[in-house]
């Protein structure tokens, strides 16, 4: 039988741990600044997308975020309810919903943007550093393409 002072070794130095530590970090360092504003972080990150550009299909949003339509659908209805985006059914395709930032959405841009530079100042990471720890995240969240 294993020693358990090995084995939680171990497991302290697995690559899942640090990636869930790190994850719930980021979570609670944008709370703060999120709440009074009244989103929650997965919907930032919605917000921060769609400021890339609308409009923008649900699909084609959902990809860009890592995000299967399960998920991010709450995500978007919340958003309409609070008047920072519209949903609509594509004319040419029934199926298809497109997302475009309503003049709400548009007005928190700025504010978003600050929330961002404030999440850098506090992850004691020079510009550099902070490409080259993102850059690794994105090749270890998309798989390679065969």
């Amino acid at each position: 039988m294993k020693d358990q002072h090995v084995s939680r070794r171990e497991l302290g130095t697995q690559l899942s741990f640090a990636l869930y530590g790190a994850a719930n970090r980021m979570a609670r360092l944008h709370k703060p600044f999120l709440e009074p504003l009244g989103l929650t972080f997965p919907q930032y990150l919605v917000m921060l997308e769609l400021y890339g550009g609308t409009p923008r299909g649900v699909g084609e949003l959902g990809l860009a975020l890592g995000m299967d339509t399960g998920t991010i659908t709450p995500l978007l209805k919340r958003l309409e309810t609070l008047s920072m985006i519209t949903r609509t059914r594509d004319k040419g395709d029934e199926r298809r919903v497109i997302i475009n930032l309503t003049k709400e959405g548009e007005v928190l841009r700025e504010e978003l943007w600050t929330v961002t530079e404030k999440i850098k100042t506090a992850c004691q990471l020079n510009d550099e550093g902070l490409a080259k720890l993102r850059d690794t995240l994105i090749a270890l969240a998309r798989p390679p393409h065969n």
